[in-house]
């Protein structure tokens, strides 16, 4: 009499490749859409910030400097004054936010703001305050 029946080997690869790669695919899905997605429409929105400096626009820089734009050339450096008199150079990418943009030339109206910016970060659309 056997009290145990025989084991057997069992197959490892019971499912199709595709079933296996699943959750990777997911997870670079999730990660696209919460992290590189939104990283490249912030690098974006920079370099059109970046692109459109004029003089007399307000800027903050990298270090925290505070200044008005004096000039602003097409290569890769800007002319900020901090200071009455004191101006430093500094590279056009280091221009982190335009505090204050300068009316645009001739008697068009400025700009209008930013208005579909919503608050509270990345989940403020979805819980509004």
């Amino acid at each position: 009499m056997n009290f145990f029946p025989p084991a057997y080997a069992q197959s490892a690869g019971g499912g199709d490749a595709l079933t296996s790669f699943l959750p990777f695919i997911l997870i670079f899905v999730v990660f696209y859409f919460l992290l590189i997605r939104p990283q490249q429409k912030r690098a974006k929105e920079h370099r059109e910030m970046v692109a459109s400096l004029r003089r007399n626009d307000r800027v903050v820089t990298a270090g925290g400097i505070i200044g008005k734009v004096t000039r602003a050339p097409e290569d890769g450096e800007v002319e900020v004054e901090i200071a009455e008199n004191v101006r430093v150079k500094v590279i056009r990418e280091t221009i982190t936010q335009v505090v204050k943009k300068s009316a645009p030339e001739g008697n068009a109206p400025p700009p209008p703001a930013n208005q579909d910016s919503k608050p509270g970060g990345m989940l403020g659309g979805i819980f509004k305050r």
